[in-house]
Formats: structure tokens, sequence, C-alpha cells
């Protein structure tokens, strides 16, 4: 008989999200007229149609396809140039930060880059994590055998988490001990909080005095209004030393269901061997990524491209509108239910304050319960996230309008 990864017993639960869907899909059984009027503002999916140019791109795209003399097969593992070029053009060498194409790696999100990234990083390395954090960096280092057994809290055994609260606004602080690889995510989910240009530095130079890796999730960084706050790790000298980036098309684009992202790694990130040799990362995510994948559809890549033309990127900026608009609705809802809230400002996510001594779950239960209202129990996202719940902007506006309306009822 086969063994089986024995890592993945380590699991304390299912994912997180699933069990927000089992949850809200035996209340709807048992609640059959309920279910009628139930808003989800719980995952972050985008709800949106597609933008326009990107449907064109991909038709077009598809017709190629559909031609002997335009017809393509394998495409470059690391991803076309056209949409690597494009890339690190426009998110990078426009706002003066040094990216070659050869330093973006097209994929099919930043999600599955999180785990990805994980093959080319030894288990000796000693991992940081946000708390409260989005799940998927944790779940997947305890899947890779990089964690020890789980806790009670709900943590896992060899893993650093790194307290975000209100009195930190949410920030973490670089520890007083070494760690090797450290996950952060700005504007953040769960609590849609961002990080200064001085505290991002602050990160780069613990950093380089540790020769730690940053593993930075800009996932949500189109939604950045605040021009003092950076959109990229990149921005900060020094970085390109030290950090990784992971980016998608999923938030700005509403690429959720086609499925395309990219992850920077710099020519200049280097790690260690066993016997204390130091290499860059670079060549072992190229080699990564030309054995395990055959990147993104055409298709879909020239989809992503049409997202940088002039076109695209107004009904982009008009899909960012949409989504922060609701958060605008949403957090004041929330204020005028006298409840405390975060977040909705430079991200789609508002962080919220249970009431009355409430737990998290207990919040979700209620919500369900009186409002018919989909939220993520703030639990789910760590043991810093208890006493929290997150309200999603992704949505129509006539929900977030209703959802709003609602909330002042509670």
């Amino acid at each position: 008989m086969a063994y089986l990864n024995e890592n993945y017993l380590k699991l304390q639960a299912g994912y997180f999200f699933p069990e927000i869907a089992r949850r809200v899909r035996e209340f709807c059984e048992a609640n059959p007229e309920a279910a009628k009027r139930l808003i989800r503002c719980g995952i972050g999916d985008v709800t949106e149609p597609l933008p326009r140019a990107a449907v064109e791109a991909m038709k077009r795209a598809v017709e190629e396809l559909g031609h002997s003399e335009s017809f393509r097969g394998y495409g470059p593992e690391q991803g076309y140039e056209f949409l690597r070029s494009i890339i690190a053009q426009h998110d990078y060498r426009d706002r003066n930060i040094e990216i070659a194409d050869d330093e973006i790696f097209i994929s099919d999100g930043s999600k599955c880059d999180c785990g990805y990234i994980l093959d080319i990083l030894g288990d000796q390395n000693k991992v940081a994590v946000p708390d409260p954090v989005y799940p998927v960096y944790v779940d997947t280092n305890v899947m890779a055998g990089h964690t020890g057994q789980g806790t009670k809290d709900g943590g896992y055994e060899g893993i650093l988490y790194l307290p975000c609260t209100a009195e930190n606004d949410f920030v973490p602080e670089p520890p007083k001990e070494h760690v090797d690889l450290v996950y952060l995510c700005f504007p953040n989910n769960p609590t849609g909080a961002v990080a200064s240009r001085g505290q991002l530095a602050q990160w780069v130079e613990y950093a380089h005095a540790h020769e730690a890796i940053l593993l930075f999730d800009a996932a949500y960084e189109s939604y950045i209004s605040d021009p003092e706050i950076p959109h990229s790790i990149f921005e900060i000298p020094g970085a390109r030393e030290c950090a990784i980036e992971l980016c998608s098309f999923s938030k700005n684009g509403g690429f959720t269901g086609v499925r395309c992202g990219f992850t920077v790694m710099s020519n200049s990130v280097l790690a260690r061997t066993e016997n204390g040799r130091r290499l860059p990362l670079h060549p072992l995510w190229q080699r990564r990524w030309s054995t395990k994948s055959n990147s993104v559809s055409y298709p879909v890549q020239r989809g992503a491209e049409a997202l940088y033309s002039q076109e695209g990127h107004k009904q982009v900026r008009a899909l960012i509108d949409h989504y922060m608009g609701n958060a605008k609705l949403l957090r004041g809802a929330a204020a005028d239910a006298e409840l405390k809230a975060f977040g909705g400002v430079n991200a789609p996510y508002i962080w919220v304050e249970t009431p009355d001594g409430l737990t998290s779950w207990e919040m979700f239960d209620r919500m369900l319960r009186e409002l018919n209202v989909v939220i993520t129990p703030g639990a789910g996202f760590g043991a810093q996230g208890e006493g929290y719940f997150r309200l999603s902007a992704f949505n129509s506006r006539e929900n977030a309008e209703e959802v709003a309306r609602r909330l002042k009822n509670l």
C-alpha cells in the first residue's frame, strides 16, 4: 500500500472557506424562506462582469487558435513575452522600479504561488506570519512539512505568529528573534490595513540583517488610493535583494474564475544551502516552472494583457471604484450600528469588532440567523482574529445597500 503525506493529517480543520459554505448550506436547507434573502459578504470573490477589453481580447485569441496560420501550442513556461513585458513596464518601470521582463513569472494566481514557492525553499526555514492572516500561508507550510503539530489556539508549532491588533494598526513589527521567511500582505487580507513606507522599510532592514526573505502578497495593491502608501515592496530601497512579490489579476480585473497572476522573482534574491553556499532563487524558480507547468493558457494571457490597454485600464478602474463604493457603504453602516470598524479605505475589506463580547463564530451565527447575511469569522484567520469579523465589499451595489440597511437593525 502506498504511503500518504502525513503532513496533511496535521491540518486541524477543513479549509476555512469551505467550512463557511457548509454551515451556510445547512442553514439554507433548514430555513428555505430565509435562504431567499441571503446575501454573502464573506468570501472575497468578485461579482461584477469581466472588463469588456479582456473579454474581446480572449475572443480574438480563441479565434486565432482556430486557424492553422495563427495556431499556437505550448507557450513559454514563464509566460508569454507580450504579457511579462507590459507588466514589468507598467507596474514597475513606470513607477521607477527596476524589474526586468525575465523577473516576471505568469501563473494561475497568487493563491497558487503561495504554495508553489515552497517547492524551492527548504524545510529548515523558520517561518513568521502575521496573525490574523490569510489561511493559505499557514496551511501550505503545514502541507509541505515546515511546521510541527497543531496547538490548542489553532496555530502550529514551529511558526512564529506576529500579532496584528488595533494597538499596532494591524501592521506587525519585525520580531526580536531570527526568522528566515516572512509573509506580509498589504493591503491586508483580512483586516484591510495598509503599511506605510517607513513600516515596510523596517521589514526590509530586518530582512537584510537576518538574511531573511519577505514573501509580499500584493494582490490588493490596485485598491490603494492614498498616494503615500507603497503599492509594491520593491518601492523600498534594498527590497530587490530580499523580497519576492506575489500579484494577481483576480481582484482588479475580476479574474477569480479566469485565473491569472504573476510572481516577481528578482535575480538578486539569494538563499543558502546546508553547506553555506549562497545561490540565486531565480534559476530554481525557472526550473520549477519548466518542470511542473506549461503556464497559463494563451487566451487568458491575452485577456490579462488587455487590462493594460487604455480601455482596459478605464474598465478596471470602474470595477475598483464600484467595490470601494461598497466598502464605504458597509463601513459607514457598521459605524451607524455602533460597531467599531477598520479598513475599507485602501482595501475592499472591513474588519469589524464583535459587540457584547460575542465570539466571531457566535457573530457569524447571529448575522446569518437575524440578518441573513454571511460574514467571515475572524477566528478563522488566527488567534488574534477572535473578536472580529470580516465584511467583503465584493458584491453588487444593490446587495451592499441592502446589507447596510440590515446592519442598522442589528
